[in-house]
């Protein structure tokens, strides 16, 4: 028998849909319930690598740890990641198949389909209930013969809706009720229970907006969840990014380490430094201009979908020069991934991965070389410091962390050894360069900053005195927050009611949908 759904659908993007399903895949799984996170299509830029090496969006990575399930592929079956404007390359079943224009992807509707239902009926066979997140709105009236993650998925497998308002943004009625309203019959059928995020203040100051929204909506109203501050939670879209990217008026603390994180157009995987901006001798900030550089210790080049793009635009807004002076005034430069491959002399680019430029000179800060590869490389891995040059006192210790990336980097000061590895180049076998003493450094390795040994030794190296004190606190913050979410969702949300829906729905069979 295959799995009961439940699908969370949003008024809009940002409406809260994927913290939510990460709250009920937490409260199913609280209740001895075998549950399964699913998004058809997502796009964002903050993948996940699966244990196989499959990449899925980081929203259904940390929808599956709320559910204590292992993240898979099955999870989110088409991924796009932005490298430009109008073109994203499009990751199916975790690997990629090609990079399409907007207009492509849609005419590819046809062939993609058939991977969105096999992957979902594959987790029907191997969980009792599969939470489904939609995309975006289910109104959006131009999609609606094209989409392939919204209500196309409910009509799929006859699933019950909870709608999910955003009251901060205002407008929560025309929200929730022009929604309803703009459904066809029995889409809107479907539509079981509505649900108001992200409520500020006395939640008794909205019980006759409930009244009036199950009055003109016909909908019962499951709850209003205010407003949970300070969940330690990955971001999945960089807009969030927009909160830590300070004014000129804003005034630093000069007693902290101030980290300066460069905000490429294309930014990727923005949650490496998480942790750094928890840590109470840090200031951490995102820059997407010159003149909001200003002096800070430490410069950090992070992960990119397009790093030859990103390098030039890093060239044209005169950021570049920036932190070359940077360097010649004591500053360290870190880069990651896209960004490590900046730092070095030169970009080749023979398969026009990612952009058509054949080639890039880099920055010149590391005595590297890197060469794309249309093979992309996506692996969970672990590593060794083999050298003292970047955190004095931790050779030999072991680091965990994940690979995502096209390039193969040439270089003579590898400070990082991988524990397991596949013997098929030395390429493959060391990991990362560094400068004379360590002031310039880079490696591949996401997650870097997740080990807590390896970024107190680097923060007490920059001066630090004072760190975050939970051992485990990147597991550990999550869970805790997770936690969290799922104990303010059971006070304010019926739950009962919703397994109500979930498993006693009157909703008519499954009916095979072809799109």
């Amino acid at each position: 028998m295959k799995a009961k759904t439940l699908m969370v659908m949003g008024t809009s993007s940002s409406a809260g849909k994927s913290l939510l399903t990460a709250a009920l895949c937490r409260c199913f799984s609280r209740r001895g319930i075998l549950v399964a996170p699913f998004k058809a299509q997502n796009m964002s830029n903050n993948a996940a690598v699966c244990a196989d090496g499959t990449e899925i969006g980081r929203s259904q990575a940390l929808q599956a740890l709320a559910a204590g399930v292992p993240p898979c592929s099955d999870m989110n079956p088409i991924l796009l990641k932005p490298e430009g404007d109008s073109r994203s390359q499009v990751i199916v079943n975790g690997r990629p198949l090609e990079t399409l224009d907007a207009a492509d992807y849609f005419q590819r509707r046809a062939k993609l389909w058939p991977h969105v239902t096999s992957a979902l009926d594959r987790l029907r066979c191997e969980f009792d209930l599969v939470v489904i997140e939609g995309a975006g709105s289910p109104a959006e009236l131009n999609l609606s013969d094209v989409e392939i993650v919204n209500m196309s998925v409910a009509r799929y497998c006859r699933s019950p809706v909870v709608l999910v308002g955003d009251i901060e943004r205002g407008g929560v009625f025309a929200q929730l009720l022009g929604t309803l309203w703009l459904l066809e019959p029995d889409d809107r059928a479907l539509i079981c229970g509505l649900i108001v995020n992200k409520f500020r203040g006395d939640l008794s100051l909205f019980d006759r907006g409930v009244e009036l929204l199950e009055q003109r909506g016909g909908v019962p109203v499951l709850g209003v969840l205010p407003w949970i501050d300070a969940l330690h939670l990955p971001e999945e879209d960089a807009v969030a990014l927009s909160a830590l990217m300070p004014s000129q008026e804003t005034t630093l603390d000069d007693s902290k380490i101030d980290i300066a994180v460069i905000h490429f157009p294309h930014i990727s995987n923005f949650d490496d430094f998480d942790l750094l901006l928890r840590e109470p001798c840090v200031n951490l900030r995102y820059v997407r201009s010159a003149d909001r550089l200003g002096k800070p210790d430490v410069v950090i080049l992070p992960g990119t979908k397009n790093t030859i793009g990103d390098l030039e635009w890093l060239k044209s807004t005169g950021m570049a020069t920036q932190v070359q002076q940077c360097v010649q005034s004591g500053v360290q430069v870190v880069g990651i991934c896209g960004g490590y491959q900046m730092l070095g002399n030169d970009i080749h680019n023979p398969h026009c991965v990612e952009t058509n430029a054949v080639s890039a000179r880099g920055l010149g800060m590391l005595d590297i070389e890197t060469t794309f590869y249309t093979e992309k490389q996506t692996r969970q891995i672990q590593m060794r410091l083999i050298d003292e040059a970047v955190v004095p006192g931790l050779i030999g210790e072991t680091l965990s962390g994940y690979e995502i990336h096209s390039g193969r980097t040439n270089s003579r000061s590898s400070w990082l050894a991988r524990i397991e590895t596949d013997n098929s180049s030395n390429l493959l076998g060391q990991d990362g360069a560094h400068s004379r003493h360590g002031q310039v450094w880079g490696c591949y390795l996401h997650g870097l900053f997740d080990n807590d040994p390896f970024r107190s030794a680097w923060l007490r190296k920059l001066g630090a005195t004072t760190f975050f004190s939970d051992s485990s606190s990147g597991r550990a913050s999550i869970e805790l927050s997770l936690d969290r979410l799922a104990d303010a969702f059971e006070k304010h949300v019926d739950f009962d009611q919703i397994m109500k829906l979930t498993f006693h729905s009157n909703l008519p069979l499954e009916t095979q949908y072809a799109g």
